[in-house]
């Protein structure tokens, strides 16, 4: 794999990645992929198919503020690259244990001290009271529909935090039905940010405290979309 991280130095730094993080970020894509060849953590199977993931995960640095947590982390985007630019005290949840224990040892390795991995389900995590409403900003992906991301990540929200939801090109997304769910769960959608390529992130801004209700079962985010 030093062919590898070679190679993804080469592809952060054209990617106008700054200098100090390139090596840090680089070796973060070697022990995915080293640990890809065992278990499927990602579609991507080379340095120059996964740093675009990299890139795209520090599009969200400049809105994030700690304690900042990532829902869903499985192989560490957005959150690592995040905890490797920021310095932010940083908490992956998982719910798969093959992919939370890799997560240990990733932070491991990369010596990430202020980063630490809870294994468990968004919608059970959620009630947790040493998780609900304790961060400044969260992120989630690969979650079906901007109003489900938005029930799973909004009660871990402080109030006056930040969800912060990459959203592709491919998506279509209704504003009336974000705006909906937001305000059923005590926020905001406060901005849309266009990035390269079609995507975008929605800045989703808690305004209160998360009704008691939420998040409901596991499941019932995907399955049944609040403004649906």
């Amino acid at each position: 794999m030093t062919g590898e991280k070679e190679q993804a130095e080469a592809l952060l730094s054209a990617g106008g990645v700054e200098a100090r993080f390139v090596e840090p970020l680089a070796a973060y894509a070697r022990v995915v992929l080293a640990a890809n060849s065992k278990f499927n953590l990602t579609g991507a199977r080379t340095a120059e198919q996964f740093v675009p993931h990299i890139l795209d995960s520090l599009t969200i640095v400049p809105y994030l503020r700690s304690p900042y947590l990532d829902v869903g982390s499985g192989a560490g985007l957005p959150g690592i690259p995040v905890a490797l630019v920021t310095g932010a005290d940083t908490v992956l949840l998982e719910a798969t244990a093959k992919k939370a224990a890799f997560l240990r040892e990733a932070i491991d390795a990369l010596c990430l001290t202020a980063c630490r991995v809870v294994a468990g389900r968004a919608e059970d995590a959620g009630r947790d009271p040493e998780l609900r409403e304790r961060f400044e900003s969260a992120t989630v992906r690969a979650v079906a529909s901007a109003p489900a991301a938005i029930e799973l990540v909004v009660p871990f929200l402080a109030v006056g935090g930040l969800a912060i939801l990459q959203r592709g090109a491919s998506e279509s997304i209704e504003p009336a039905s974000v705006e909906a769910a937001a305000s059923a769960l005590g926020c905001t959608l406060e901005s849309e940010i266009p990035l390269g390529g079609g995507g975008r992130l929605l800045l989703v801004r808690k305004t209160g405290p998360t009704p008691d209700r939420f998040p409901r079962r596991p499941g019932m985010a995907a399955k049944r979309p609040l403004g649906g």
